[in-house]
């Protein structure tokens, strides 16, 4: 009983995250979009998600430090979020984050600087009915109809579990 209220407890905490889809849409960490135009325009908080969507065979996402943004310098980068071309980040403090793509592509462009808030809006309707909406205005993949269907799923797998 104690691991379902604490998987209770965790997945809610969950719910309150927002998935970002970084350029604003599925697949457009690539060239030709400018990031600098699209994070000026978003309020992203701690706990939030950033979701990567590219093609993996040409493009990567870099976690680098300011100096490494402005001059497009990828080496000794803080982490590569690249795994499989549709990757999440998700942002732990509130600070700016600075990304890039190596290989000469951040010169082109492929470069966003988010700056990451610690204080949430107030709740809003969405929030009350146990839907988040991602910073796109859709439902996020972390909705609360999704997050209701585990904390079932986990609570009857851990109550099969221990009969």
């Amino acid at each position: 009983m104690l691991l379902v209220l604490t998987t209770m407890v965790v997945t809610v905490h969950v719910v309150n995250a927002s998935l970002v889809y970084v350029g604003g849409g599925k697949e457009t960490w690539r060239p030709n979009v400018n990031f600098s135009e699209w994070s000026a325009r978003q309020n992203i908080y701690v706990g939030d998600w950033l979701y990567f969507g590219f093609d993996k065979k040409l493009y990567n996402v870099l976690e680098v430090n300011k100096t490494g943004y402005e001059g497009c310098n990828d080496m000794g980068f803080i982490k590569n979020i690249t795994k499989g071309g549709r990757d999440v980040f998700q942002v732990i403090e509130a600070k700016k984050y600075y990304f890039i793509n190596g290989g000469g592509y951040c010169l082109g462009g492929m470069k966003v600087a988010i700056n990451v808030e610690n204080l949430q809006p107030s709740p809003s309707p969405s929030l009350l009915t146990g839907v988040k909406q991602n910073k796109n205005g859709s439902p996020s993949k972390f909705d609360g109809h999704v997050v209701t269907v585990m904390v079932v799923l986990t609570g009857v797998l851990l109550a099969w579990a221990i009969l």
